[in-house]
């Protein structure tokens, strides 16, 4: 059910200030037609008292029935019956409370009978007419509302589906190495577990969509240090993160991808070392975050698309911010340089 506009602050003083008006013309017209005042104020309260019910019921009607496929003459049809019936009552019921002379009051209620017909048909159909677009457009405002949450409904649980298929993709991998130094160096496997259990242990406690970019790196390195046993001295990192950044917000996981898939092309081709760095800047109203890895275009030749971890990367700032161009990749020589652009 639709709220009445009578009940809109706004519309309030016009509806009052036109029924006034109208109730002192209509005054004024039977006092020129020769009638007192007295008559004159009673037949204009009991005219607008009828067809102001008139009014009322209809907007009451159409709250709870409107009609549908914009058929407006459906609604010009109820209001040109109101008031016929209302004039008809009013023509009946007057003459019976004794108003002044009996003969030229009812002589003037015959000749008026149209014009009060006509006079209150428009007075009708205006405010029935108002009504409909009023109620229509509350109706299209919570149909709207309903998409919008249907909509951030369907964002939220696509952004949480694409973080959970984040998590496995990464377990996999560091299960596999936990598996291939549990004899050959049961020690690192070991401290591997932990740092694992750390790392996963952060990750379910991230509930919010966003974090601070302090955190986001503490996170990071959870992952680098997991890494770092796997790979030993092969894997150099450097990040540099000014203070001024750190307490901006991005979104969770966003780094870890990014870092795994520089060092899936950076490390796994090649027997020396790397050194992969992460920097962070302000540039304009964006926090842009550059990630650089070697990599060698012979053993890795240039592919379609960005891959699992990217093209989640990508979708998810796209959710986030409602734009597809936060993330570019490009190359510098044997440099692969991925950036992602961060609203503020």
């Amino acid at each position: 059910m639709s709220l009445s506009q009578f009940k809109n602050i706004g519309f309030k003083p016009s509806f009052t200030l036109l029924w006034v008006m109208c109730v002192s013309l209509h005054i004024f017209t039977v006092r020129m037609l020769g009638f007192s005042l007295e008559i004159s104020v009673i037949d204009a309260l009991i005219f607008y008292c009828i067809i102001s019910g008139d009014c009322w019921l209809i907007s009451r009607s159409l709250n709870y029935y409107l009609p549908e496929g914009g058929k407006f003459y459906v609604i010009i049809g109820w209001s040109f019956t109101l008031a016929v019936i209302s004039n008809i009552f009013i023509y009946f019921i007057s003459p019976l409370l004794n108003i002044g002379d009996g003969d030229a009051y009812r002589q003037y209620l015959a000749s008026s009978f149209f014009i009060k017909l006509a006079f209150s048909f428009l007075l009708i159909g205006w405010v029935s007419l108002i009504c409909a677009f009023w109620y229509n457009k509350q109706e299209e405002e919570r149909l709207e509302e309903r998409r919008r949450e249907s909509e951030k409904l369907n964002k939220e649980a696509e952004l949480a589906s694409l973080r959970e298929k984040l998590q496995p993709h990464f377990l996999f991998n560091s299960l596999n190495s936990i598996s291939s130094l549990t004899f050959s160096q049961p020690e690192q496997a070991r401290k591997m577990i932990q740092q694992l259990s750390d790392f996963l242990r952060g990750t379910i406690k991230k509930d919010d969509q966003l974090t601070s970019l302090s955190q986001e790196i503490q996170h990071l390195q959870l992952y680098l240090d997991i890494e770092k046993v796997r790979f030993g001295s092969r894997l150099n990192t450097s990040i540099n993160c000014p203070c001024e950044v750190e307490e901006l917000y991005v979104p969770n996981m966003i780094l870890q991808p990014i870092v795994e898939n520089a060092i899936k092309f950076g490390l796994y081709n090649t027997l020396g070392e790397i050194e992969i760095s992460v920097r962070c800047v302000l540039e304009n109203d964006l926090l842009v975050i550059e990630t650089r890895n070697p990599f060698d275009p012979e053993n890795c030749p240039p592919k379609k698309g960005l891959g699992f971890g990217l093209e989640n990367v990508k979708r998810r700032l796209s959710l986030l911010y409602n734009r597809n161009n936060l993330l570019k990749t490009d190359t510098d020589n044997n440099i692969f340089i991925t950036r992602i652009f961060i609203p503020l």
